[in-house]
């Protein structure tokens, strides 16, 4: 299955309530919560009171993605706050099997984020403790920028390497995802397709749905024809 996974770092926060509401109406799979310190990234968000407010309006996954130094001190936070999916970074965690463990053992499933400058090399001995890794296609800390092309090469060394272990890992992008991208990522092998600005600053949800299914499923079948 291929999930749509709208990002509310490009929402309209004096609306969010409605923004998550007609999301999930046009056919959202999960919620995508960016949560960035200040310290890791260079930008500041959203924290477990977000989440909260997220899970009141809906019953979607919600999908929390910490670009935070020392990730271990707020998973179970987040995890109560009512995320079912949570990424750290490799980049950050100190003992990234241990924080994945803590994930699991909180009930929500455990993902492994890289950026795009991080290394394959990084999962090797933590692959196995993962539901799934999210590749960022841009350097973490804000929204709206266009992708940087090599993790397309990335997304498809990772699907042979979980091919190679018998893995049923989801593979999870974020990142300059647009219409006109997300048929190279759906190609490459990304499961789920995080989306904020694409999606967020059109003004026909359901409509901007159709056109972003109807490029990713063009993108698969150009795929298999190679």
């Amino acid at each position: 299955m291929k999930m749509i996974v709208p990002s509310i770092l490009s929402a309209d926060f004096t609306r969010l309530g409605d923004e998550l509401r007609a999301v999930e109406s046009a056919g959202a799979d999960w919620i995508h919560v960016d949560v960035m310190d200040g310290h890791f990234v260079p930008n500041l968000t959203m924290g477990p009171m977000t989440v909260q407010a997220v899970r009141r309006v809906t019953a979607l996954p919600i999908d929390v993605h910490l670009m935070i130094e020392n990730p271990d001190r707020f998973i179970e936070e987040f995890a109560a706050a009512g995320a079912t999916h949570i990424s750290v970074h490799a980049e950050s965690a100190v003992h990234l099997n241990r924080s994945l463990q803590l994930v699991r053992s909180c009930g929500a499933h455990p993902g492994i984020a890289l950026g795009p400058a991080a290394p394959l090399s990084l999962l090797e001995w933590s692959l196995d403790y993962a539901d799934f890794v999210l590749l960022l296609a841009v350097n973490p800390g804000f929204g709206g920028q266009e992708f940087q092309p090599p993790v397309l090469n990335k997304i498809r060394a990772l699907r042979l390497e979980l091919a190679r272990r018998g893995l049923s890992t989801i593979v999870e992008s974020d990142g300059g995802i647009n219409e006109q991208t997300i048929g190279q990522f759906a190609a490459a092998g990304v499961d789920a397709f995080v989306i904020g600005s694409a999606l967020f600053g059109t003004t026909d949800y359901p409509a901007a749905f159709t056109r972003l299914r109807r490029e990713m499923e063009r993108g698969i079948l150009s795929a298999g024809a190679r």
